[in-house]
């Protein structure tokens, strides 16, 4: 296989899977049965998929989750989405070249009717929201069809390879995400009520009680009756203006964890994340477990928005943040070769003399998502019940999301006339669940009064989790503080034992072990989760919270718990610094160093506002100006969300364009939204390939 493959991972075992032969404009190339094409073309190091008719523009993927069209290619002489359409055995794959030629084949073929199928209960999308939705509901006696259209349960838990934060008794704190997925999939298939469809596409929802359902693999268009829908489709990733956007290797991080942890492909050697939330975060520590570069992470506002474990777990890792940063422009050859960055001033302008240019090959947009919830609306104007729930609701932890689908499966209960209570502490521990960081408290760490081994906990910010707390022996990790929820922080007092429990299981792997050994030295646990092959007297990099070096540590020995995955590393360290460090330098700090002079070029007016039909921020503007238009659907007259996707990247731009064309926020009328959802040929509409029978 090629090179491009993730061939060992510090926490995901490699996929069995067949190796078959496709070809790609004409090169014969080697990829896994199965998995998605566009996969398949990245880990043979492809990345441009087509050439749009707009300047031969070259196009590579951005969402990686079939929402929009950037992945089309030509697979067997039909355009089809590459990261929706999985590889077979002797698949002839071209770039798409403008448009597509009609396909030569006109025989008549008969249309059949299309398979219906009923349930009390419709739920549009198999997260930890729709999942557990489903389950109260199969467990109060109603039927389901529970429906999504990737090929597993999970949504993107099944892309999160790290621990949870939350609670362990309500939504599996400490627990990987990859594993929740395993854990709430085997409880839904254990109700007979509950009828799974995967690979499977919600087209629309209709005021007759029916929603068409498009199974892609079939080629198949089938008919689903009910009496209400949960819409638990979760949320779609928001795209970012700025020149050279649309080059083959801008992507969003959603995208990046589809590659790098779902299919093990490596799809970058070095990456500029854009966003400090959890996902861009995340998303950091995810390139540097899969052996993948990070330049920088930027954000434009002046302070990181996720939670501070997560920012320092990677600042410490050696990743720096630039904060009030913003992306002036991404520029290659064909393809992200280079990106630059600046300051911004209080108004939120980019002040160019502070300009630094990466050499990258990837950009990572990581701004935050918007619910998928156009089922809810064409609900609302229907008349049936319809309720959403997780992201399609509202943006928030996955940990909120699994009860929040237990809230909403109950309400939906209740809407088709049971009297099913719910119980008020769900409420509130949903909205402890969802709750944004808070404060940030400063911590004095000391030394046990008596010998022996004492944790040391490095986390300073309010935020729902307790872990910790649950997991320790002794009982002696406690929540203090003023709101007495899991928000509180946790503080040690009473017996350690040096079990390491406390430290194998937190999500931001904050806490440490310490003891006082020789004169001068003490003892450093510390939690590690890459792979190593650190041996007995080897030295590593100590950093403090904040990522400031200490100097180094000598290896006494390590140890791998097999459940948690993850090594805890026994450091000899100088006393002095022991309670202080927290973990050591993973990345070489050579690699985030700007090249020596700013390389760019800042038109703003030529960034890409709409991908599918290459419309300029510019060309926005000028039509706007020249129009006096304020109602996006107006925009269709210049092509603006008329392509393949439907408007869902640049609808969620379009309104800050017409503010920058001076058009007032209040004065701005909002798309028309009509289905179908999704692309559908006309031959699976027709049931050409079967129907009922």
């Amino acid at each position: 296989m090629h090179a491009l493959r993730i061939t060992q991972h510090p926490v995901l075992d490699q996929k069995p899977g067949r190796d078959v032969s496709f070809t790609f404009d004409g090169q014969p190339l080697v990829g896994r049965e199965g998995e998605m094409v566009s996969s398949a073309l990245f880990a043979n190091g492809i990345r441009t998929f087509s050439r749009h008719v707009v300047d031969d523009a070259p196009q590579g993927i951005f969402c990686a989750n079939g929402q929009c069209a950037q992945c089309t290619v030509l697979i067997d002489g039909l355009p089809m989405k590459s990261c929706i359409t999985p590889l077979r055995e002797g698949m002839e794959i071209k770039t798409l070249v403008h448009f597509p030629e009609l396909p030569g084949d006109d025989q008549v073929r008969p249309a059949q009717k299309p398979l219906e199928l009923a349930c009390q209960v419709l739920v549009v999308g198999a997260g930890p929201s729709g999942i557990t939705a489903a389950i109260e509901l199969a467990d109060a006696g109603y039927s389901v069809i529970l429906v999504d259209d990737k090929d597993r349960l999970g949504g993107k838990l099944v892309l999160q390879t790290h621990k949870f934060f939350g609670s362990m008794a309500d939504c599996y704190a400490g627990t990987r995400g990859t594993d929740i997925a395993k854990i709430l999939e085997e409880e839904a298939r254990q109700r007979e009520n509950i009828t799974i469809m995967t690979d499977s596409v919600v087209a629309g929802a209709f005021a007759d009680g029916k929603a068409g359902i498009y199974q892609p693999q079939e080629e198949r268009y089938l008919l689903v009756s009910f009496a209400g829908v949960i819409v638990a489709a979760g949320a779609r990733e928001r795209s970012l203006v700025f020149p050279g956007n649309d080059l083959p290797g801008v992507f969003g991080a959603g995208a990046f964890q589809t590659l790098v942890n779902r299919d093990l492909v490596k799809s970058s050697e070095r990456v500029l994340i854009v966003g400090c939330g959890n996902v861009g975060l995340i998303a950091a520590y995810h390139a540097l477990q899969a052996g993948i570069e990070v330049a920088a992470l930027i954000d434009i506002a002046p302070k990181v928005s996720g939670y501070k474990v997560h920012a320092d777990k990677i600042k410490r890792m050696g990743v720096p943040i630039y904060l009030s940063h913003t992306i002036l422009s991404v520029q290659g050859e064909g393809k992200v070769e280079q990106a630059t960055i600046a300051e911004v001033d209080q108004d939120l302008n980019p002040l160019l003399e502070t300009a630094k240019t990466f050499a990258v090959d990837t950009v990572l947009i990581a701004v935050g998502l918007s619910s998928v919830d156009e089922f809810y609306q064409a609900g609302l104007e229907a008349g049936f019940p319809v309720l959403k729930t997780g992201d399609a609701n509202e943006i928030a932890e996955a940990s909120s999301a699994m009860m929040g689908g237990r809230i909403t499966g109950r309400e939906m209960a209740r809407l088709l006339g049971s009297e099913l209570e719910i119980p008020q502490e769900w409420f509130e521990k949903q909205e402890i669940l969802k709750s944004p960081p808070g404060e940030v408290f400063p911590r004095t760490h000391t030394w046990p009064p008596e010998d022996g081994w004492q944790p040391v906990i490095h986390c300073y910010q309010e935020i729902p989790c307790n872990p910790c707390t649950t997991v320790c022996p002794h009982d002696s990790i406690r929540l203090t503080g003023k709101t007495g929820t899991i928000m509180d922080l946790p503080q040690f007092s009473g017996k350690c034992i040096g079990c390491g429990m406390c430290v194998l299981i937190c999500p931001g792997l904050a806490i440490t072990l310490v003891r006082k050994s020789k004169d001068g030295l003490a003892e450093l646990v510390l939690p590690y989760e890459f792979d190593h092959n650190f041996q007995p007297g080897d030295e590593v990099t100590l950093r403090d919270v904040e990522g400031r070096d200490l100097g180094t540590g000598t290896v006494l020995k390590t140890r791998f718990n097999k459940k948690h995955r993850t090594h805890l590393l026994n450091l000899e360290v100088a006393a002095e610094i022991a309670t202080q460090a927290a973990g050591i330098l993973v990345q070489d700090p050579a690699v985030t160093e700007p090249l020596p002079e700013a390389d760019f070029s800042y038109l703003p007016d030529n960034a890409i506002v709409c991908r599918c039909e290459r419309v300029s921020v510019g060309d926005v503007k000028q039509f706007v100006q020249e129009n006096e238009v304020t109602d996006l659907n107006q925009l269709k007259l210049i092509r603006a969300a008329m392509g393949a996707c439907g408007g869902k990247t640049c609808l969620d731009l379009l309104p800050r364009v017409l503010r920058e064309a001076g058009v007032q926020t209040e004065a701005i009328r909002p798309a028309t939204y009509r289905p179908l959802t999704v692309e559908i040929p006309m031959k699976a509409l027709a049931n050409q390939g079967g129907g009922e029978e």
